[in-house]
C-alpha cells in the first residue's frame, strides 16, 4: 500500500492531468474534424456522384483496413521524406483525423441509407429539391440512428489516442510510463490512475450522447 501512496504525489497527479489534458485536445480536435470530413464523405457516398463516389469508397475502403498505427508511423515519419513535417501533436491529430473520418463516413453513409425511402420521396412531392429533402428531412431524421455508433467511435478514438505514445506525444500513457519507468513499484498504481481517467472521459461522452439522443428523440 505504500507504494500506492508514493505513486499518488500531487506532482505525480498533476504530471497524469498533463497528459490527461493532451489527450483530451488531441481528441476532440480529431472528433471535429472527423465529423466535418467524414460527413462529407458519407454524403457524397450516399450520393452516387458518378466517379466521385466511386473513388472515394475505395480511398474510405483502403484507409478504414489499415491499422491506425500504421498511419500514425506514416504521418511522423514518412511524410517528412516528402518534405512534410509536423510536430508529434499535429502528426497524432492527422492520422486520427484520417483514420476517423473514414470510418464515420460509412456510419453517415448507413444512417442516411437506413431512413426510409419514402420520406424522400415524400419531401420531393410536395415541392423540396433533391438537397433540400437530404437536409431538411433525411439528414435529421438520420442522425438520431447515427449517435449511437458515432459515440462509439469516438469513444474508441480517445482510447486510440494512447497509440501516439510511440511517436513521443506526451498524452497520458506516456507520462503513466514516465512515472513508472523512475519505480517500476509505481506500475499498478499507474495502470490503476490510467483506467480511471480514461473512463471518467468516456463515460462523460457516453452521458452527453445518451441526453443527446432523447433530446433529439
Amino acid at each position: 500500500m505504500s507504494s500506492f501512496a508514493e505513486a499518488y504525489t500531487w506532482i505525480n497527479f498533476r504530471f497524469l492531468l498533463e497528459g490527461l489534458w493532451v489527450t483530451i485536445e488531441v481528441s476532440l480536435v480529431s472528433i471535429v474534424l472527423s465529423f466535418i470530413i467524414g460527413s462529407f464523405l458519407g454524403i457524397i457516398r450516399y450520393i452516387r456522384a458518378p466517379f466521385i463516389s466511386g473513388l472515394f469508397g475505395v480511398v474510405i475502403d483502403l484507409i478504414r483496413n489499415l491499422p491506425l498505427l500504421l498511419l500514425i508511423f506514416f504521418t511522423y515519419f514518412g511524410l517528412p521524406k516528402i518534405g512534410i513535417r509536423m510536430n508529434p501533436l499535429a502528426a497524432a491529430i492527422a492520422a486520427m483525423t484520417v483514420f476517423e473520418s473514414a470510418m464515420i463516413a460509412e456510419i453517415v453513409r448507413s444512417g442516411i441509407k437506413a431512413v426510409d425511402t419514402g420520406q424522400m420521396e415524400g419531401a420531393r412531392a410536395n415541392g423540396l429539391t433533391y438537397w433540400q429533402a437530404l437536409r431538411v428531412i433525411v439528414l435529421p431524421q438520420a442522425l438520431k440512428k447515427m449517435i449511437p455508433p458515432l459515440v462509439s467511435q469516438f469513444i474508441s478514438l480517445i482510447k486510440d489516442t494512447s497509440l501516439a505514445t510511440i511517436i513521443v506525444l506526451p498524452e497520458l500513457l506516456y507520462r503513466a510510463q514516465i512515472i513508472y519507468g523512475q519505480n517500476t513499484r509505481y506500475m499498478i498504481p499507474m495502470f490503476l490512475a490510467l483506467a480511471v481517467m480514461y473512463f471518467a472521459v468516456c463515460y462523460a461522452l457516453s452521458l452527453v450522447a445518451a441526453r443527446l439522443e432523447k433530446t433529439t428523440g
